[in-house]
């Protein structure tokens, strides 16, 4: 895609996205939507009467935004298959039209998988290391510990797929905006040979 000074998209469109690449984008928000919703749904009716009434005052504010936020994060996911994502849409106040800088978009990306996996270590070595013990309150016991844990542990299950989803989208996005496209009509290093009524004309005999 080439553009002119002011950073207008005027060229030709990208390479096409593969069908299982748009998959892995649009499964993102899916595998991030379950947890979203059950964290406010115990913020709404869900927690246990220890639990409410040791919360403080911006728990909730802060619950309410991570759920909100992290689904909003997993949506940009789509970007990486859709022409918003190469492109700022019109509606966009300032912006509309410019190209959306390939190395930009990559290390956007690549950021928030760098903290998706992080979360996915601390996950997994805080029981072993103990970076952060799990308090032990009375009449709030830890989601895993609760009646209907199973739900808690069904609902984030999925973002074990988020880190590993995100990685995927993110390549195939820098290759696709990356790499030249290949020329229409001809082979790649070979050239076509000349038809029977093309080229020099025959001798008479």
């Amino acid at each position: 895609m080439r553009t002119t000074s002011t950073g207008q998209a005027t060229a030709s469109p990208s390479q096409p996205v593969s069908a299982w690449v748009k998959a892995a984008a649009y499964a993102v928000p899916l595998c991030v939507l379950p947890s979203a919703l059950w964290r406010l749904w115990k913020l709404v009716d869900g927690l246990p009467p220890g639990c409410q009434q040791l919360m403080r005052v911006w728990e909730p504010w802060y619950v309410g935004a991570l759920s909100v936020g992290s689904f909003g994060a997993a949506l940009l996911t789509i970007g990486l298959v859709r022409p918003w994502g190469e492109v700022v849409p019109r509606w966009v106040p300032f912006l509309r039209g410019r190209t959306v800088p390939a190395g930009a978009a990559v290390i956007a990306a690549g950021a928030g998988a760098s903290v998706i996996f992080a979360v996915y270590a601390y996950a997994l070595l805080n029981p072993i290391l103990h970076f952060r013990p799990t308090p032990q309150i009375p009449g709030c016991p830890p989601p895993t510990e609760e009646p209907g844990a199973w739900v808690a542990i069904a609902s984030y299950a999925p973002l074990l797929a988020w880190g590993p989803l995100l990685v995927v989208v993110t390549v195939a996005y820098y290759r696709r905006r990356t790499t030249p496209g290949r020329p229409t009509g001809t082979r790649s290093g070979r050239r076509g040979r000349p038809g029977p009524g093309s080229g020099r004309p025959s001798l008479p005999s």
